[in-house]
């Protein structure tokens, strides 16, 4: 699959639209789900796509190329489908009722959350963050810790919560990240819940062996991989405005410190995204069963890519020229866009490299989230 021109170019029309109102424009919206994004990891048998990872990924970082945030966004709505696939049937059927492009946002960090394990489910309630996309859709997936089991994934249907503007920051403003809220406990059946064991594990019930995949070396990508497209929409914003700066004149395509920058920002940017599509391939080639040394490495890979991409950002920022500084300016906002993207616990590469390093030497792996 390849997002169309003209969706595309929608995007681009709408990004600041986006920022200002601090969610994606419903045109936008709409047209990614004409386009088939929503639906690329539904099951073939809810009408879905049952598409290949690295394919998703790619359209991805190429909406990202027009906005950040929407690349964010929608991602992070549309990857909740694979999840959706390894649950109980009971609760596909439920998300799936009015079609394969089901709008699910998630907020997977259970500090806030209070959960009472009662007959047939549990009780839910509290508050979490970061939710992407919410406004937009009519699930979400929420983190919570289960007495004597561990970490668990529940879904619970827009009735059930309130969405709190809370979405004011330097960044990703479109995403429309805002917190989701149960103020009085709300009854979550078992089956419309995923034990982090069971993701871990790749426990499922499709018949199409790319759901073999762990549910995390999905997920953790999404949270890094529009930042690749961010860096090529920068380098375009580069290509085109070089030799326009008004405050510094040496600023041209002929300096050999600009044009080392670009190549270096180019590299750092196309090599993330051609390590993301070579780890999906071995996957691929694995079965979508890679071993357990190799899911730890995955996991490290995607969490170097915001750290790479600030970086790619910090080479161009430092010759954008003077108008960069100005609140607004385009540039200035994919420097922040990147930015942002790096506190996602997921692209902080300290505990990742510690247990991929750990696992190297011989030890036991600690991390169940890949």
């Amino acid at each position: 699959m390849a997002i169309s021109a003209a969706t595309l170019d929608l995007i681009s029309a709408r990004a600041e639209q986006g920022r200002k109102e601090r969610r994606i424009a419903q045109d936008v919206v709409d047209a990614l789900k004409s386009e088939g994004f929503f639906h690329h990891f539904t099951p073939a048998s809810y009408g879905g796509r049952e598409g290949k990872p690295q394919d998703f990924f790619l359209d991805q970082i190429a909406i990202a190329e027009r906005d950040m945030s929407t690349a964010w966004a929608m991602g992070i709505i549309s990857v909740h489908c694979y999840q959706i696939a390894l649950m109980d049937r009971r609760a596909q059927d439920e998300v799936f009722a009015d079609g394969p492009d089901a709008m699910v946002s998630s907020s997977y960090n259970p500090v806030g959350a209070k959960v009472e394990v009662v007959d047939g489910g549990v009780m839910l309630s509290g508050r979490w963050g970061w939710s992407s996309g919410s406004l937009h859709c009519n699930w979400v997936l929420l983190g919570g810790i289960v007495p004597g089991e561990g970490h668990r994934t529940f879904l619970v249907s827009a009735k059930d919560y309130r969405i709190e503007d809370t979405w004011h920051t330097m960044g990703l403003h479109g995403t429309g990240s805002n917190d989701i809220v149960i103020d009085t406990p709300v009854f979550v059946p078992d089956y419309r819940s995923h034990k982090q064991l069971d993701g871990f594990n790749g426990v499922h019930c499709q018949t199409n062996p790319v759901y073999d995949l762990p549910w995390a070396q999905v997920f953790i990508r999404v949270v890094n991989t529009s930042a690749i497209g961010a860096v090529r929409h920068a380098i375009n914003l580069f290509r085109a405005r070089v030799g326009l700066s008004s405050t510094d004149t040496t600023k041209s395509s002929a300096d050999p410190d600009v044009l080392e920058r670009i190549a270096r920002a180019a590299e750092l940017a196309e090599s993330c995204a051609r390590t993301m599509v070579a780890n999906f391939r071995e996957m691929e080639a694995a079965g979508w069963k890679p071993a357990l040394i190799d899911r730890v490495r995955y996991r490290y890979d995607a969490s170097l890519v915001g750290d790479r991409c600030i970086e790619a950002m910090g080479l161009l920022m430092d010759v954008a020229g003077g108008r960069s500084v100005f609140t607004g300016n385009e540039f200035q906002d994919l420097w922040l866009d990147v930015r942002m993207a790096r506190a996602h616990v997921a692209n902080n590469p300290t505990g990742f490299a510690r247990n991929y390093a750990h696992v190297l030497m011989g030890g036991e792996n600690a991390d169940y989230f890949l």
